[in-house]
Formats: structure tokens, sequence, C-alpha cells
């Protein structure tokens, strides 16, 4: 039956033309009707068969509903008796709810909403404090370009460098995408590079005017601290060459200071014209030399004083370089201590969050997201609970801002020598290397300040010296010149802790051109000297005498001129040295006087020892030859037109030589003492003068003897043994030896007149013995051998009989021939 209502459902055509909801009934049957229609518009014949199939296809479907209806009927009545219970559920379900959302609502009202509110307006709290530090942090970055503005006015450069900084990095980190500062960044850099300008202007202009101050006894530093704050602020900018300014306006100063002297000086002279003379070169021509003295002391006093500054200064910048390398190497220390710690003491971030008081652990977690300031704030609220809120910004006046959490961090102040404190910010990113050479190069500038003074003050020498005004100085002028320099020269290098060679050089050259017209003016004199000296003894002033006992006190120095006395000391007829007795020439006595002269001047002025030994050497050696030609080669008697050279003047000629020996090691002592010791070898000039001193001595003792050798060859040659006794010859003999005695006695010491008289009696001894031999006299006791004995005897008692003389042993046998 079931198949069979299938069968039957299954014949009803599928039209599509279902009803659905939203499609009224009467709708579908138009729409059915007009495709009825739209196939052909059959007849009302077709229309009709049409309705009753659908009649039959209603019939057959309200068939199996109601089929379906009666096989469902119990299950049918069975809900709806089971919807009456579930709608009584329902309502009692709907009372429960309803009364536990009551409850519910009392709870959350009593319990709950006050807690869940505190939290939230703290978060809110949290928030607006975030909020409004932010926005009091734009104020105060709002204020950075009238701040630094401010700080530019006052030269506070290195304030102004640190708020610019400061800025830029809470530009970076704090406030980066704020619309309003988005030109702030490149505008703060504009202006640090404007502030770079003007640091160098301000240091150029401070360089300027530290140098240029009146150079009197004031070594001060000019403004300390706005030096210190310059040298800081060029550090922090890494401007490390801001020495060299310094360097320029000194070249420019000490051109300056010269010109000022001169143009000073110049002024106080009556005699120069200036509208005349318009150069300063030639109008410092025109001095004499004491007021040329006075100005180049004035100079070098002046350049001491403006070395002294410099140095101050220039110690002061170095100091700064110092204190930031020193800051460097502790920062290094604090970071390396700290390393070390963090590795023995690890603590965990997290639980770190949870020892926050007085705060809420979500509050904690959220506090790490914070910006470094909140963060700050947070920390400073909870650690003063009844402080203002406000209290707790970080960032309140434009000072504070590097005092923010996002700042670098400032170091401890330090004091400069100047008690200047300064801070020295970690951003001063200089290596130690960096700052290692800047000092150097400040110390070498302190080096090229002397420099240039030296040279400046040879460029004002040679200035003068063109002319030939330093050559035409006398031994004195120029002794007080070279000492002034010499003194200048020690100051500066004692200020400077270096030696400078130009002006050293300078003084040299002077000094070798002094030392060779020196010479030729000692040597011309002592030449023409020379030429008119008639070799007789001279008359020792009292001067000379005291010139000599100031040598033999151990000092080689000319005395001071006295003050004339009221009795003025008579001449004496000997020098008396160390207790001998020398008879001189005036010519020995001006050449002691210019030895000492040679000596004192290596005293004045050390530089020239060398070139002062060869030259005494040189005068030495020229006195030597000169006084030979003279005297031994007879050159006296065309020069001065002497007559004859006798043997008083061999004689004084002899003991001036011995004069000159005697002082010849004291003079190579003297100089010994002042010279290096690679320099010893030069002390061989002394050597070879003295060994032609004594050769020279023995040629004029041989001199002597020659004459009376002479003298007994042609006396004795004539010699006949006879009556009377003593005969002509012996007589004669002995009148030439007295003669001798008295010429040569009161000049020669008592020993060297007895050694040339044994010469001399040799010599006699020969001449008789061989005239003798001639004669063929013996010493056979008969008439002639007592003749002779006679004679001999004479010529004994004669000799023996001058002063002196007396224990001389004659060893008259000697004249005898031997016998075999």
């Amino acid at each position: 039956m079931k198949d069979a209502r299938t069968f039957v459902l299954l014949k009803i055509p599928s039209t599509g033309l279902y009803y659905t909801p939203t499609i009224n009934p009467g709708q579908i049957w138009n729409k059915y009707l007009s495709t009825a229609g739209g196939k052909g518009n059959r007849d009302a014949a077709s229309s009709k068969l049409l309705q009753e199939k659908l009649s039959h296809y209603l019939d057959i479907v309200e068939v199996n509903i109601a089929h379906q209806i009666s096989l469902r009927s119990e299950a049918f009545f069975h809900a709806m008796t089971s919807q009456h219970e579930l709608q009584d559920y329902l309502r009692k379900t709907s009372q429960a709810v309803k009364l536990l959302r009551e409850k519910i609502a009392q709870i959350d009202k009593v319990m709950c909403e006050g807690s869940l509110q505190v939290l939230r307006l703290s978060l809110t709290r949290n928030n607006c404090i975030k909020a409004y530090n932010k926005l009091k942090l734009m104020a105060t970055v709002h204020q950075t370009q009238p701040t630094v503005q401010l700080l530019l006015s006052t030269s506070e450069f290195v304030g102004a460098l640190d708020l610019i900084a400061t800025t830029q990095e809470v530009l970076q980190q704090e406030l980066q995408g704020i619309h309003s500062f988005r030109h702030l960044g490149s505008q703060l850099c504009e202006l640090e590079k404007l502030i770079d300008k003007m640091m160098i202007a301000e240091f150029s202009t401070y360089a300027r005017n530290d140098l240029n101050r009146p150079l009197e006894d004031d070594c001060q530093i000019l403004e300390e601290e706005r030096l210190v704050s310059l040298v800081f602020g060029l550090l922090k900018q890494r401007k490390l060459n801001f020495y060299e300014i310094y360097g320029d306006e000194m070249i420019i100063t000490a051109k300056n200071v010269i010109k000022q002297c001169v143009v000073n000086t110049v002024s106080q002279i009556e005699e120069i014209d200036t509208e005349v003379v318009v150069k300063i070169a030639d109008q410092m021509r025109m001095m004499n030399f004491p007021q040329w003295f006075d100005l180049l002391k004035n100079i070098f006093s002046k350049f001491t004083i403006f070395l002294k500054r410099i140095k101050a200064t220039l110690n002061t910048i170095r100091s700064v370089v110092f204190l930031v390398l020193d800051k460097n190497q502790k920062t290094r220390d604090l970071e390396d201590t700290l390393q070390k710690n963090s590795k023995d003491s690890t603590v965990d971030t997290e639980v770190a969050y949870l020892t926050h008081e007085g705060m809420f652990i979500s509050d904690a977690f959220s506090e790490g997201d914070l910006p470094p300031v909140a963060a700050d704030t947070t920390s400073q609220r909870n650690t003063s609970p009844n402080s203002e809120p406000c209290s707790s910004d970080s960032v309140s006046e434009p000072e504070c801002t590097t005092d923010s959490s996002s700042s670098k961090e400032q170091t401890s102040s330090s004091v400069t020598p100047g008690a200047v404190e300064m801070m020295i910010s970690d951003d001063m990113k200089l290596t130690d290397l960096e700052l290692v050479r800047l000092a150097n190069n400040i110390q070498e500038l302190l080096y090229n300040a002397s420099d240039i003074c030296h040279d400046r003050s040879v460029k004002f020498l040679m200035a003068r010296a063109k002319d030939g005004f330093l050559e035409k100085l006398n031994s004195n002028e120029f002794v007080t010149l070279s000492r002034l320099m010499e003194g200048f020269i020690l100051d500066t290098e004692q200020i400077c802790g270096r030696k400078s060679m130009s002006l050293r050089g300078a003084l040299q050259s002077q000094a070798n051109r002094f030392v060779n017209r020196f010479h030729e003016e000692r040597k011309t004199k002592l030449s023409l000297l020379l030429d008119n000296e008639r070799w007789k003894q001279a008359e020792v002033p009292a001067e000379f005498q005291d010139l000599v006992d100031s040598v033999s006190d151990g000092r080689i120095s000319l005395p001071e001129k006295k003050p004339a006395a009221t009795e003025e000391r008579k001449p004496a007829e000997f020098l008396v040295v160390e207790g001998q007795k020398y008879a001189t020439v005036g010519t020995v006595l001006l050449l002691i006087r210019i030895i000492l002269e040679y000596c004192q001047c290596v005293d004045n002025i050390p530089s020239i020892t060398t070139d002062m030994l060869t030259r005494l050497s040189d005068l030495l050696k020229y006195f030597n030859s000169r006084s030979c030609q003279l005297v031994l080669g007879a050159g006296a008697l065309q020069v001065v037109g002497l007559k004859t050279i006798t043997t008083k003047n061999l004689a004084l000629s002899s003991r001036c030589l011995q004069l000159i020996v005697h002082y010849i090691p004291i003079i190579r002592a003297h100089f010994e003492a002042r010279l290096q010791p690679k320099q010893y070898s030069m002390l061989r000039h002394f050597d070879h003068i003295t060994k032609d001193y004594h050769d020279h001595v023995a040629e004029i003792s041989a001199k002597l003897v020659a004459i009376m050798d002479s003298l007994f060859d042609k006396l004795l040659s004539k010699y006949e043994v006879k009556a009377p006794v003593p005969s002509a010859c012996f007589r004669n003999i002995c009148k030439q030896m007295a003669k001798m005695h008295e010429a040569i006695y009161d000049l020669l010491p008592e020993e060297q007149t007895q050694m040339l008289f044994l010469r001399i009696n040799a010599s006699y001894k020969l001449h008789l013995k061989r005239q003798l031999a001639h004669l063929n006299v013996v010493n056979d006791g008969g008439p002639l051998n007592g003749l002779v004995t006679s004679d001999v005897a004479f010529y004994t008692g004669n000799l023996q009989a001058l002063k002196g003389l007396n224990n001389l042993d004659l060893n008259m046998a000697e004249i005898w021939e031997q016998k075999r």
C-alpha cells in the first residue's frame, strides 16, 4: 500500500512551482496559468482538463496527508501535551534566572564594583600622568631653542651643547613621531654647527685679548673660567685643532711686541725725527749702543712675560685635556667593576617586578613597557606617596632636561687649576690617543712660542747688524750684550723646558765675528807694540802688579778699576810673581793683560771657548816667533833702529818668555775647566807652545854662550904665555865676563846665571886648552906652567868674585892635557 502511494505521488509532475513562505499561492496559480497559456493558448477544453488534473492531484495529496496524520496521531497529541509542561518548566527557569541575576547584581554592586573602579581609576591615572609628563616634556623641548639662545648670550657653550644633545636624544627616544617636532632635529643640528663657529670665533677673540694685554709683570690667566668653558666645548665638538688659532695669534703678537717697543723707545729719543725717518728699522739703526741695548733689554723683558703668560694659558688648557683623560680612565675602571659585579650577581627581571611596593602586578608588568621618564615618575611617586603628582615630574624646568633618565649621566665636578668646577659629560667621546696627542701638541705649541720669540729677536738683531754695528762693539759692550742674550736664552729654556737654537745660533755667529775682530785687534796691537819695543827693562806699574797678584790667588780676571788713591804707588822695578822677580818689557806687561782679557772673555761668553783657545794659541805663537825675529834674528835693528842686540836684550827677552811660560799652565787649567771632555784634545796647543817657548829660551842661552865663545876664540887665539901676570888677554876676558854678569844678573835668576856661566866657563876652558896645546904648554911645573897657573888663578878669582858665582865649581884642571 505504501508503495502504491509512493507510486501515485510519483505521478504528480514536478513543475518547480512549489509553495514557499515568501510566495503567495495565488501567484503560483497565475504563473502556472501564464505558463500554460504560453504554449500556444489552447482552447478552454484544455484548461478544464488541466483543472481536473490539478484537482485530482490535490485529492491525492490530501488523502496522503490524512493518512500520515492517522499514523502519527498519538505522537501528535503527546507533543501537544508535553508543550504545556515545557512551558511550565520555562516559566520556572525564567523566574530562577531572574532571581539569580538580582543576586549577582547585588553582589557586583556590593563587592566588585568599587574594586574594579579603583583599578580602572589607577590605570586611568597612570595614563594621565604619562600624557601629562609627555606634554610637559614637549613643553620643555619646545623651550630648547630660546634656552640655547639665552645660554649662548652668556657664552655658556657647554651648557648649550649639553642641552642640544639631550634634546636630540629625547626627540629620538621619547618624542619620536611627534608631528610638531618634525623639523626640530634639523634645526638643532644647524644650531650646533652655529655654536661650533661661535666657539672658534670666541676662542680666537680670547687668544687675541689674552696675548695683546699690556705686558706688565702680571702672568695671571685672563678669564680662566671662560677659557675652561671654551676648551670643554671645543673638546666636546672634537675641534682638536683649536690650538692652531692660538699659535697664529702668538706669531702676530710677537711681531707687534717688537714694533711697539721700538716705537715707544724712538718716541723718547729727541735726536730721531720720525717725520724724516719713517721706517722703524731705520729709526732703530740711528740709536747708539746704550739706547739700543736698553731697547733690546726691554724687548727681552716683554718676551719673558709674554712666554710666562702663554705657559700659564697653555697649562690651563692641558689641565682640561688631562681632566677629560682622567675621566675616561675612571669611566673604564667603573665599567670594568660593574661588569665584574654583574657576573657575580644576576637578578631575575620577573622577580624584580614583584618587588614594586604599593603596585598591582599588572601595573608592574605594564610599567616595564613605559618610557624611561614615566618609569622614573612612577618610581618617584611610589617612594613619595604623599607628594604632589607634579612633584614627581622628571621634566619640569629647562635645566631638568639634562637630569632626566633619558639624558647622559653627569660626572662629579672637577676643579681646574683656576678653581673652576666643570661637569664633564659622558658624550665627550675622545680616545686616549687623541687626548694624549692633543696634550703633546699643546706642549709643542709652548716650544713654538719660545722659537717664535727667539726668531723675532734674531731678526731684530740682524736688522741692527746690517751696517756692521755689532761688529764694531768693544769687548765690554759685546760681553754685556752676550750676557743679556744668554740670560734671556736661559730664562726661556727655564720657562718652556726646551732649548731654542735660533737665537743661540745668532749669538754664536756674532760671537765668532766678535772673536775674529777681538783677536785681530789684539794681534795688531801686539804687533805694533813689538815693532816699537826697544827691549829695555820697563818699570812695572802698580796696576800690573795687582793684576798679577789677582792671578796668583787662583782666579783669572781683570780687577775692577779702583778710584784714584790719595797717594799713588810708585812703579816697581820688577814684576813679582809668586815670590820670583821678573824683569820685563812693556810689551809683555800688556801681553799679560791681553791674555787675561782672552780668559775673561771666555768666562763672559762660554760659547766661544774653543775659538778663543785657538786665537790665544795663535797670539802666543805670534809673540814667540815675532820676538825671535826681532831679538835673535836682530830684526829690531831695522824695525826700531837699535844699534846692536846686546846681551841685556837677549837676557831680557829670555826672561819675558819665561814669564809667559809661567802662565801657560794656569791658562791651560782655566780653559780645561770650561771645555767639554771631548774637546780636551785642543789643549795640546798649549803643550806645543810651551815646547816652542822653552826652545826659544834655550836658543837665547845658546846665543849668549856663543857671544862669549866668539870672544874667547878671538882673545885666546892671541894669548901668549909670558910676563907680566895677569896677562892682558886674561884681564880683558875677566872684564868681558864682568860685563856679561852685570848685564844679566839683575835680569835672570841666580840659578840660571850660574848655569849660564858654567856653560861659558866650559867654552872658555875649551878654547884655553886648545891654545895651550897649540903653545905646547903642559902641566909640568915649569915656568910657563907657572905663568898659566897665575893667569888662571886670576880668572878664577875674578869670576868667583862676581855676585852669585862664589860657589861656582869651575874645575880649571880640565885645561891641561891628560898624560897618557
